[in-house]
């Protein structure tokens, strides 16, 4: 777990997690005003190094907190009142543009997302919008309209994407937590790269209205968190559904499976990727730390055996919804010119493969869900089948700032297939899964683990990493705080 970047930084000047900085203001020991300014002071030292803000609400953070104080202060609680957290900048906040990593001059939403809502009605403030890569298309966070988000852990490399701005922000404790949205990763491959802790969950989990069926399903919300506790308390938070939409999953209770046992539990080590065309494997690196990983789960008493999920060609389900969602997107841009090249590319390719094509795709699902569900344990049977799925999240760490820059489309899908094989396939099926952090390279940068599971299986895979923490303890790693925080 060790790492040559790592500073331990688990004494009271560390900035504190999301249940810690909620507890803090229940209790007194701190006002929202000083959070939230806390905060806003951080973001602000860390521009010119991680660049991990697309806008900062600096003002109307202050007075919300403001008011949040006034509402501790008569005896109001609630499970986020008073804490700054960030949101990405697919998320509809009134009175700000959604430039979804987009260039040019976007209106302001005239109304929260539901997700937005939500976290308003648990008290939290929010303090900025991440950065995104334009339209949610790639594993980094990069773009003409923004220039480059960078990893704490290295500035030299990304943090990933497409919530690389949320994960920067969380993992270099600007906010103790942050949502990211994943629509073939964008949550889990960002928190492998910046050792944090991603939920993908269940497809309809948290509202992603007004996008009720954002890229056809393929995208969720999620949160992104250093430890499982925080993540479980952000996605209770925010967990519900708004009238319009389409999949309303029956609720969980996150923070209450974080402090429960999971029980032994037999876990299937998947190293193959579905076929992509380009031989992906895992990095060395990153097989050593997943297998390192894996005998963690063997100790505390799990079945761990290798086994092949059985895929097909899921990626016939996957392209056709991906690129009719960024053409969807990419449509209403009121200048497309100022649009990457590659995302006008993604563009006429979607709108060719709309219509039948992505009716096709979606029809696809459940055959998807009975060949891929055949490899899991059914619900309170004891019979034959897997609890959980567990893979690298991504094939190769990090890459560096850049190594994306001038390729056609095709060359630029052909790498992040090569580099992130493993993540999107459980988008095409809407199932959850949360990444975990499995350590370091040699050169002291992250990578992370998956933990799949079956339909609405949030509450064991929450669980399982709750214990796999509890003993590997990866909270008490951080990156080298940014000059001036």
């Amino acid at each position: 777990m060790s790492s040559p970047h790592t500073v331990e930084t688990t004494g009271p000047a560390a900035p504190g997690g999301l249940a810690d900085s909620a507890r803090e203001l229940a209790e007194g020991r701190a006002t929202s005003v000083e959070q939230v300014s806390a905060a806003l002071e951080r973001i602000e030292a860390s521009r010119h190094r991680l660049n991990a803000f697309r806008q900062v609400r600096a003002e109307a953070a202050l007075a919300e907190a403001a008011e949040a104080d006034r509402r501790l202060a008569a005896g109001e609680r609630l499970p986020l009142l008073g804490v700054p957290v960030a949101v990405k900048d697919d998320t509809d906040v009134l009175g700000m543009p959604t430039y979804f990593g987009c260039d040019g001059d976007l209106p302001a939403a005239t109304a929260d997302s539901e997700a937005v809502r939500r976290l308003r009605a648990a008290g939290a403030v929010i303090v900025g919008k991440t950065n995104a890569c334009e339209l949610g298309q790639w594993p980094f966070t990069e773009g003409r309209a923004f220039g480059a988000t960078r990893n704490p852990w290295h500035t030299g490399h990304t943090p990933g994407g497409s919530s690389g701005g949320s994960a920067a922000a969380v993992a270099a404790g600007l906010v103790p937590a942050a949502l990211g949205s994943d629509g073939a990763g964008s949550v889990r491959i960002p928190a492998a790269w910046t050792h944090l802790v991603g939920i993908k969950p269940q497809r309809g989990r948290i509202s992603v209205h007004p996008y009720s069926d954002a890229f056809q399903g393929l995208t969720v919300n999620g949160p992104l968190a250093r430890t499982v506790a925080d993540a479980a308390l952000l996605l209770d938070a925010v967990a519900g559904s708004h009238p319009d939409d389409p999949y309303r999953p029956p609720p969980v209770a996150a923070a209450d499976a974080a402090r429960r046992e999971p029980g032994r539990l037999r876990i299937a080590l998947a190293w193959r990727p579905p076929l992509t065309l380009t031989g992906s494997a895992p990095h060395p690196e990153v097989r050593r730390a997943v297998l390192d990983l894996a005998q963690a789960l063997a100790r505390l008493g799990h079945d761990v055996e290798a086994a092949r999920p059985r895929y097909g060609l899921i990626g016939l389900g996957f392209v056709p919804r991906a690129t009719a969602g960024i053409a969807e997107l990419a449509a209403r841009h009121p200048a497309p010119a100022l649009l990457d090249p590659r995302t006008r590319s993604a563009l006429r390719t979607g709108t060719r493969l709309g219509g039948r094509a992505v009716r096709a795709a979606r029809e696809r699902e459940v055959h998807q869900h009975r060949r891929i569900g055949a490899f899991f344990r059914r619900p309170q049977s004891r019979g034959a089948g897997y609890d959980v799925l567990l893979t690298p999240t991504t094939a190769l760490p990090p890459p560096p700032i850049g190594r994306f820059d001038g390729l056609s489309a095709w060359r630029t899908d052909l790498a992040m297939a090569e580099t992130c094989p493993y993540a999107w396939p459980w988008n095409v099926l809407g199932w959850p899964g949360i990444n975990v952090p499995a350590g370091f390279t040699s050169a002291g940068l992250p990578v992370g683990a998956q933990l799949l599971g079956p339909s609405r299986s949030e509450e064991q895979l929450i669980s399982l990493a709750a214990q796999l923490e509890a003993d590997r303890r990866w909270y008490e790693h951080r990156p080298p705080a940014p000059d001036g925080i």
